[in-house]
């Protein structure tokens, strides 16, 4: 038999076996298909209920005036996280480009392996400065500091107490956690120092909190929380994602403007809000916990170093603040002047003296129809519902930041009159 037709007849059941069967492809395609139904279901639910969470595109940088595509002409914008305008602050964006240009893009690595430059450690020097803790470690973000902390520090003989309208950063941290957890109803004492009577037993005990809670804009009771968690032995930790470079005398924070910097023990905080605004997080508090996380936290141990450009700019950002308080200062009377006039005009502002500033409508569609009328009127607002916020609670997240000028403010506020009239919501 020659060689060529033999092989043939070898690799023809070779080739049979190899193929997949028509059946196994099948069940492959069914599979995919059903999965396809119940996403498309899921997706047509969300539509329906009003909730469907678009993107718009920006076409600048960010600030209190951009360019948003498909609208002409100047855009205000009042939903940044942009606190104290340094997200294209000369001095930090030339930060940013030295970094880049001394340091490159990135460093391809963990910070243990080959990801850690000086300029990482004096980002976090400066931070645990800025905090008056001991030390600090940065992370990719402060999602990834909430997600690292609660494990590392807590054990199955622990418990951690945590406020039940904590960010869900918070709550998916606590999660990977072993420790017993009680949760307190939104900054209810009486409820918290119940469950620390209840959690008694344990080893060590958390108490977790938000500083600053992102959707309603209202302030923990920092102060009562650490008499408790002194009265029974417990730690004391916050998140001040929404607080920091911009609450208090200097900044510093909601521990700052309650008096109690001294007895919260551990901050996460972000820089990707007031710090400059591009990314990153971070966790301060004792040096033995720092070290510890290094060691064990496994968002740090198993993800990218923050970029040197994003370093360079929070560095910039911290070394503004460290320097003058001025910026933090100024955000103070602008957010009163919108909550003032605001409220005069007829409408309900959750919170008090945050720059986040809730306009509650309570109806998902409504808030999401207002939010796409006044940028037709030419500002950027986002309406924010369920499961953002709690059902029957849908609202228009405003947020005033240290670059609105006055006529920024009364602008947005001529508008929201004008929207609100048109739906009925202000006569």
């Amino acid at each position: 038999m020659p060689i060529r037709t033999a092989v043939r007849y070898i690799s023809a059941p070779i080739r049979y076996i190899l193929r997949p069967s028509t059946t196994t492809s099948n069940r492959g395609y069914a599979a995919i298909a059903e999965a396809r139904t119940v996403l498309e279901h899921e997706l047509e639910t969300i539509r329906t209920g009003g909730t469907w969470k678009g993107e718009r595109i920006i076409t600048s940088k960010q600030g209190p005036h951009i360019n948003v595509d498909g609208s002409h002409g100047d855009i205000l914008n009042f939903c940044a996280n942009n606190y104290l305008g340094l997200s294209s602050h000369p001095q930090v964006v030339e930060a940013g480009i030295e970094a880049l240009k001394k340091y490159g893009a990135g460093l391809s690595s963990v910070r243990f392996i080959c990801g850690t430059q000086d300029i990482h450690k004096d980002l976090e020097q400066k931070l645990a400065q800025f905090h008056e803790r001991e030390d600090c470690i940065l992370y990719a973000s402060c999602f990834d500091a909430n997600a690292g902390l609660f494990e590392v520090l807590l054990g199955p003989d622990d418990a951690v107490l945590s406020d039940e309208l904590n960010h869900a950063s918070i709550i998916d941290g606590i999660r990977l956690c072993r420790a017993k957890r009680f949760r307190y109803k939104h900054m209810d004492l009486n409820d918290l120092e119940t469950q620390l009577k209840e959690s008694q037993s344990s080893r060590l005990r958390l108490v977790v909190t938000d500083g600053v809670f992102s959707m309603d804009g209202d302030m923990a009771p920092l102060k009562g929380i650490c008499d408790l968690a002194e009265q029974y032995g417990a730690m004391v930790f916050i998140d001040e994602c929404h607080a920091t470079g911009f609450m208090g005398p200097r900044g510093r924070g909601t521990d700052e403007l309650l008096g109690v910097m001294d007895r919260v023990h551990i901050v996460n905080s972000t820089l990707g809000k007031a710090l400059g605004g591009a990314a990153g997080g971070y966790t301060v508090g004792p040096k033995p916990l720092i070290d510890l996380l290094r060691q064990r936290s496994r968002p740090y141990l198993f993800s990218n170093s923050l970029p040197p450009p994003v370093v360079g700019c929070a560095t910039r950002a911290v070394e503004l603040l460290l320097a003058s308080n001025e910026i933090a200062q100024s955000v103070g009377d602008k957010t009163m002047r919108f909550r003032n006039k605001m409220t005069e005009a007829g409408f309900t502002i959750s919170g008090s003296d945050h720059p986040i500033c809730p306009v509650m409508l309570g109806d998902a569609r409504l808030a999401s129809l207002m939010a796409d009328d006044m940028l037709k009127l030419g500002v950027y607002v986002i309406g924010f519902s369920y499961p953002v916020v709690p059902k029957g609670k849908a609202r228009i997240r405003v947020q005033i930041s240290a670059a609105h000028t006055d006529q920024d403010i009364d602008r947005a506020v001529d508008a929201f009159i004008q929207t609100g009239r048109k739906h009925g919501v202000v006569s």
